[in-house]
């Protein structure tokens, strides 16, 4: 009877341990998450001063030299990035490249932080806030694919 009780309960809190790290998972946003990491990562490259996405494309030999990516300082400048129009450019270039075909890491993965560990707690944070981590462009994502990009604001 004892034994019994103890594989339930075990059982039960295993399930309640994997529920809550899906929740939290499930719960990771723009205003409370990922605007942290991004103002202490990547704002001094791609902050209030960066040009927009046009801009940028216009002329991105003379922003590179200068340091500048295009702007995504809100919420809606990164999106543009994660689900439409530039679909999967936030997460191709952010990937470790453990799930790209070459293997390569993105060329802002090592800009995530000082250290591996850092940069892989920060890269789980964008995964969990975008959800569907795909590195595919638009058109080759799928319908589902694209609804399967969660990230909340």
């Amino acid at each position: 009877m004892i034994d019994r009780f103890l594989r339930l309960w075990t059982g039960a809190a295993l399930l309640c341990i994997i529920t809550a790290s899906t929740v939290a998972a499930g719960d990771v946003r723009y205003t409370t998450d990922i605007k942290a990491v991004f103002e202490r990562q990547c704002s001094m490259c791609h902050g209030a001063g960066s040009p927009e996405y046009g801009e940028f494309k216009k002329d991105k030999e003379t922003f590179v030299k200068l340091l500048k990516g295009p702007k995504m300082d809100s919420y809606a400048h990164l999106v543009f990035f994660a689900g439409w129009p530039d679909t999967g450019a936030l997460m191709r270039r952010l990937d470790d490249g453990k799930g790209a075909k070459d293997g390569k890491a993105g060329n802002m993965y090592r800009y995530l932080g000082a250290d591996d560990a850092e940069r892989q707690k920060n890269l789980k944070l964008f995964k969990d806030w975008v959800g569907n981590w795909t590195l595919k462009r638009f058109p080759d994502i799928t319908k589902e694919e694209l609804a399967g990009i969660t990230v909340k604001y």
